[in-house]
């Protein structure tokens, strides 16, 4: 992982520190494998025990893991302050539970007493059950909003790892591309673009790693994803490839994620087998002449919602009022869909640091579909395409 040293912290950790100032928060526990990662650099890849990021207004992040995940926590967390619990052969920890040593933690800092912050979105009732049982005296609050609201603005070493991603994913387009118009399977494009970006990886980028965040029962030991969506299968969205062959005549949507020590890319295109009926070019010409129109507005202070509503105008002017999609972008980073969208009711505005997907696209059940997506990065200047593999109408 990407090595950010203790005594240059990131400027994540002082946005949120000002951020719990301002709700009168004294402490964050993070459970999520996102948020933990954010404010430590540890991800295990399986999270079957958890790993919690410890933050107060005046402290340094501390990591509580189990002792299973000590050597590999050392060796990639940024933080200095690495707390055990859990027993695991020699191991000297806290005590045999998380319970226990989290308590004895906050006890330590003087916070075991005050407001807590907690992510509702994503503790279960069990261990919001645990956590009242472990810290009696503490008032809990909801922090996920505030921890999505600094995870919006990316850092310095988050842009870094974006821009390898995208160029991971860029690879793996150029590479679907070829292989479609060499007649292969939407197996076999899929494959073909995943190796062309796993040897990217392992041949240029010897201290970045590419796994993802698992769950309570899994990992995601790699994270260069590939599928191909062809013919009618195009509106299922997402789906494992299949052995289908492409048809001459028809669209094939190929979708990349792609992930950097954290970070993730996304890269879609929408490519023509051949010539297409007149109802399927046509949104794609529609839909690439609308991205035009909606890219000059792309700069520091547009409203989100203003570069929906002129996606939704240029929609209706051709002809699309019934295919009005719900959003026309996503926020991307520590997931490949965070929270933040691009649509009519968002209150966010664009602010350089963001990173965002651009996908204003066109669906009409069981006639035609468009899927083109690039990520993007707001500078003080304006707007910055990460993903940069050809574009436009793709015919092979």
């Amino acid at each position: 992982m990407n090595k950010i040293f203790p005594s240059s912290l990131p400027p994540r950790v002082g946005r949120l520190k000002a951020g719990m100032a301002k709700q009168d928060v004294d402490v964050i526990i993070s459970f999520k494998p996102e948020n933990s990662f954010y404010f430590t650099g540890f991800n295990p890849i399986i999270y079957s025990h958890p790993v919690i990021a410890i933050l107060t207004r005046d402290h340094d992040p501390i990591m509580l893991v189990h002792a299973l995940r000590d050597d590999h926590g050392r060796a990639s967390a940024w933080v200095p302050d690495i707390r055990l619990y859990g027993a695991w052969s020699t191991k000297v920890t806290m005590g045999p539970n998380w319970q226990d040593a989290l308590a004895s933690i906050l006890g330590d800092l003087g916070v075991a007493a005050k407001t807590v912050g907690i992510e509702e979105e994503f503790i279960s009732i069990q261990r919001l059950g645990q956590l009242r049982k472990a810290l009696p005296d503490a008032t809990f609050t909801d922090v996920s909003h505030l921890i999505d609201h600094c995870r919006l603005i990316k850092d310095p070493d988050e842009i870094a790892q974006a821009r390898i991603a995208a160029k991971i994913a860029d690879l793996g387009m150029d590479t679907a591309v070829e292989t479609l118009a060499a007649g292969g399977t939407e197996r076999d494009v899929a494959v073909a673009s995943m190796h062309a970006m796993n040897r990217l990886w392992a041949e240029n980028y010897p201290n970045v790693e590419v796994c993802d965040f698992g769950s309570l029962e899994g990992g995601v030991q790699n994270g260069l994803w590939t599928w191909v969506l062809s013919g009618p299968r195009m509106f299922f969205n997402c789906d494992n490839p299949t052995q289908r062959k492409p048809q001459r005549g028809e669209a094939a949507s190929v979708l990349i994620w792609t992930i950097a020590n954290g970070i993730h890319a996304e890269n879609e295109r929408t490519v023509a087998i051949g010539p297409l009926p007149e109802a399927n070019k046509r949104a794609i010409d529609t839909i690439l002449e609308i991205r035009e129109e909606v890219d000059a507005i792309i700069r520091p202070g547009t409203p989100y919602r203003e570069l929906f509503e002129k996606t939704r105008e240029g929609l209706k002017k051709r002809g699309y009022g019934a295919n009005i999609p719900g959003r026309i972008g996503h926020g991307i980073g520590l997931g490949a869909h965070e929270h933040s969208s691009l649509d009519a009711n968002s209150p966010l505005v664009l602010e350089p640091g963001m990173i965002f997907t651009f996908e204003p696209n066109i669906r009409v059940p069981a006639v035609c579909a468009t899927q083109i997506s690039d990520t993007i990065l707001i500078t003080e200047a304006g707007r910055e395409y990460l993903t940069r593999s050809a574009g436009g109408y793709l015919e092979v």
